[in-house]
């Protein structure tokens, strides 16, 4: 939840006019320590995050998929040099969520 730029220059005047503890305007505008001590020290909004950019490319990640369909995340991992997790955020960005079930094969001979 983003609060309004007016909302955080008000906090921030009164606890610089007022003599307001930090503890005392959060009991009153009900937010939190971590949120007002960072307004007071840069009370601007930030509208993007500095997320770095991925490591792995969609393309490259789609086409080992489909070279190696029955791989593990871990062994996909190795061959990216990234972390297991990274593997998972990246199928989860392109809305991969598991690997497709083998059908069930007839063991009649």
């Amino acid at each position: 939840m983003t609060y309004s730029a007016d909302f955080r220059d008000q906090v921030v005047k009164n606890i610089k006019q007022k003599d307001m503890s930090i503890r005392q305007a959060c009991v009153f505008y009900n937010i939190s320590k971590t949120t007002l001590q960072r307004w007071l020290k840069d009370p601007s909004i930030k509208l993007t995050r500095n997320k770095p950019p991925s490591k792995i490319p969609d393309e490259a990640l789609l086409k080992d998929i489909e070279q190696y369909p029955d791989d593990y995340m871990y062994e996909r991992a190795q061959r990216f040099n990234c972390s297991k997790s990274g593997i998972e955020a990246a199928l989860k960005r392109l809305g991969i969520y598991s690997k497709p079930q083998n059908q069930v094969r007839d063991c009649d001979g």
